[in-house]
């Protein structure tokens, strides 16, 4: 049996995510203890136990400790199998998420996966759909990864509702590295249930920023009428995104905005991916026994991933820092 540590590093969710998929892929029983330890309320709340339970389907697995509040499971896997589903998260939790707990265990299943999945699309503290199927699918498609993403109505923040259809093929994963891949800016402004001047103000004023930049960039706008209200803008380029939600009482244009500001951060640096996409990588880099990539940033979620995916597979990870990037690679 593995024990992982859920308090170690970033301490949140990532680590469970990482954990039960890896477990699965290596057909080994694994103990997460303290989880959430370090969070205001600890243990496992609803997004968490659908997405264990996501991963559990995957590989017939056994869970001991799946409640509300629970600060330790043991995830007892058997083998992954082909499934066509659907799954209901029940609130707005993040759908890239638990999408994020069974992809690597996925890539190894027996049969190709079908999940239709109802939930958060674009929630705060969580990739949205669009950078998942924009950038972390396109990157990881470098690696051999196949998969197909189509978003059928998005979700925010209380209300959900929205519904996305994953397929994942059984894939083998080669090594890749990263380099940067300069390309005009694209990009999706979008809202429900709101005026729609709301998603347009929010790319004029994203455009807007770039453009005084210099850099080349085309957004298209979605105003629709789904179950939730709510409005975001998400930018891609290459293996780098930018994300960012509207909320009440905040201007679109200052939506728009920190988007197109965290674009350009991206931009402005010679890495080859931005930090959130770095942090994504490592579980698969691990899996394929090589690669590489420079990123701007160092964050916990990334230094935490390496810690777990070291646990489970037989592969080392060096750092080294260049100037103002980081270069993460496989020894």
């Amino acid at each position: 049996m593995i024990i992982i540590d859920g308090s170690y590093g970033e301490g949140g969710g990532q680590i469970l995510r990482t954990a039960v998929s890896l477990s699965a892929v290596i057909g080994e029983e694994v103990t997460v203890t303290n989880i959430r330890k370090a969070r205001p309320q600890p243990g496992l709340k609803m997004q968490h136990l659908t997405s264990i339970e996501a991963a559990a389907l995957l590989c017939d697995a056994k869970v001991g400790g799946l409640f509300p509040g629970s600060t330790e499971i043991t995830f007892t896997p058997l083998e992954i199998k082909g499934l066509s589903t659907e799954i209901d998260i029940g609130t707005a939790g993040s759908i890239p998420l638990l999408i994020q707990s069974i992809m690597p265990a996925a890539a190894y299943s027996s049969g190709t996966v079908r999940l239709r999945i109802k939930g958060g699309t674009d929630v705060i503290w969580s990739p949205t759909i669009d950078y998942l199927e924009n950038v972390t699918f396109k990157a990881l498609s470098r690696m051999g990864y196949i998969s197909q993403l189509k978003t059928i109505s998005r979700g925010y923040y209380p209300r959900g509702g929205g519904l996305i259809e994953l397929t994942i093929e059984p894939s083998r994963l080669r090594g890749y590295d990263f380099v940067r891949e300069d390309m005009d800016v694209s990009g999706i402004s979008h809202s429900s249930r709101l005026p729609e001047h709301v998603a347009q103000r929010q790319a004029a004023s994203a455009k807007e920023i770039m453009d005084k930049k210099g850099y080349g960039c085309d957004i298209r706008t979605e105003v629709s009428q789904y179950v939730s209200t709510g409005s975001g803008i998400t930018l891609w380029s290459g293996f780098k995104g930018a994300v960012s939600i509207g909320k009440k009482g905040l201007p679109a244009e200052k939506v728009g905005a920190r988007a197109a500001e965290e674009m350009i951060t991206c931009l402005e640096s010679d890495a080859a991916v931005d930090q959130h996409l770095a942090d994504q990588l490592i579980p698969y880099m691990g899996l394929a026994g090589s690669g590489s990539f420079t990123t701007v940033a160092l964050s916990d979620h990334t230094t935490t991933n390496i810690w777990v995916t070291e646990q489970f597979l037989d592969v080392r990870f060096g750092i080294k820092r260049r100037d103002k990037i980081f270069e993460i690679y496989v020894q």
